[in-house]
């Protein structure tokens, strides 16, 4: 006997709320045991750092842990590839970094798409980079580098962590927007590329904050201009490149993602735990420590993020016909 009109409301009005039931019970029970925060870089630089941070104030505020894996290799891909096969269900999160947009163009074959396949959840923390010369360069300001650069083409070294890295593409963005002929010289992390900076071997970089503020509050390099938009607190009387170049704008953006179908519940839940943690003041002076600013915002804010550097990151490498290292 078919069901009456009524009846066949009365049941789907009953399996609506069931499906709603079920799905706020799944939230309000999440995380009934400990979630993996995979790294897809080596451990002790700055996305680690951000990565044991955010772990440690999720695990205090949801009771159970939030664990840092290391997965580093292949620029980051390895690492997400991780997260892109695990089971959507909120207990394998993936650090997400600038590198992830760069690589959607960076490499032409991949075993994941990353806009698809990785949704959003928070952004955590921009990091700017500051263009340094040794302290014997000629140059004191952007402009005076600039009219050097165009007077010694192909004569000026900028080094960078690696080929593809964040700090290699807005070197390439600043050659391209000031019109200047520089020799890329990649190295295998940022430590390294600094060394060769301070012995004099390269002549320029664009380094992350927290790998050479040290030496620059030394005097042994010197710093002509901050990447972001805006001027960094931390050396607020320093410009930025934006002030010589206008519309530049580059950083180390960090945020956290998960696989995609991860149900809304955990996102929204972890999107307003991580937003409350950066809030909080203690956790904010420990990224402020990293150099960087905190970019809280819903999901589709941090979503918006990643869509544009992707597109601006992608143009860069198109233009400078640029292959993964």
């Amino acid at each position: 006997m078919k069901p009456s009109r009524r009846q066949f409301l009365r049941l789907a009005v009953g399996a609506i709320v069931l499906s709603s039931t079920l799905r706020m019970g799944r939230a309000q029970g999440y995380p009934s045991r400990p979630v993996r925060i995979i790294v897809p870089f080596a451990p002790g630089g700055s996305t680690d750092i951000t990565a044991r941070l955010i772990g440690q104030w999720l695990s205090e505020r949801l009771g159970q842990q939030f664990l840092t894996e290391n997965r580093p290799g292949a620029g980051s891909n390895i690492g997400t590839e991780v997260v892109v096969n695990a089971p959507p269900d909120g207990y394998t999160l993936l650090l997400v970094g600038a590198s992830s947009a760069i690589n959607v163009t960076l490499y032409e074959k991949l075993n994941f798409n990353f806009l698809r396949d990785i949704t959003p959840i928070a952004g955590i923390i921009s990091i700017p980079f500051i263009m340094a010369v040794g302290p014997s360069f000629p140059a004191k300001t952007v402009s005076e580098f600039i009219a050097y650069a165009k007077g010694n083409p192909g004569k000026v070294n900028i080094a960078s962590g690696g080929n593809g890295t964040a700090g290699h593409l807005s070197g390439e963005l600043f050659k391209m927007m000031a019109g200047v002929n520089m020799v890329h010289v990649p190295y295998r992390g940022e430590a390294p590329a600094l060394t060769d900076l301070l012995g004099g071997q390269v002549q320029v970089m664009l380094a992350t904050v927290p790998a050479s503020i040290e030496f620059i509050r030394a005097d042994k390099l010197r710093p002509l201009a901050v990447s972001t938009a805006k001027r960094w607190q931390g050396l607020p009387d320093l410009p930025t490149v934006g002030d010589f170049l206008p519309g530049y704008e580059a950083s180390a953006w960090q945020g956290v993602g998960a696989p995609k179908n991860t149900p809304a519940e955990i996102i929204a839940k972890l999107n307003n735990e991580i937003n409350t943690g950066l809030a909080d003041p203690k956790l904010k002076v420990r990224l402020a420590d990293l150099g960087g600013t905190v970019i809280a915002g819903s999901p589709a804010d941090f979503g918006k993020l990643i869509a544009d550097e992707t597109e601006k990151w992608g143009k860069v490498i198109r233009a400078g016909n640029i292959k993964p290292g």
